[in-house]
């Protein structure tokens, strides 16, 4: 699982089984998403044993804010606990 920063502020998770090749992929403009938002810089990757591991984790990461994302690339963890904590409006 890897989290790339887009040249506009954004932030693209994806997974992979090959890291070096797909980050390749991204630089060339051959991915949707970040064809547009280039250049982009990996600012996060975690590597798993198993694939669907690796896709469950990407399918939770892009479920959470921009917020609790920069928590995990900046390893607050005090800040990611916080996040969890606000899954609910009002709590």
């Amino acid at each position: 699982m890897y989290i790339l920063r887009c040249a506009d502020g954004t932030f693209y998770v994806g997974s992979t089984r090959d890291l070096e090749r797909r980050l390749g992929e991204h630089g060339e403009g051959g991915v949707g998403y970040t064809r547009l938002r280039r250049p982009v810089t990996l600012a996060y990757a975690e590597e798993y044993e198993r694939v669907d591991e690796a896709y469950a984790r990407e399918k939770q990461v892009q479920g959470w804010s921009r917020r609790k994302r920069q928590a995990l690339i900046d390893g607050d963890t005090e800040a990611l606990r916080a996040g969890a904590k606000k899954r609910f409006p009002g709590s």
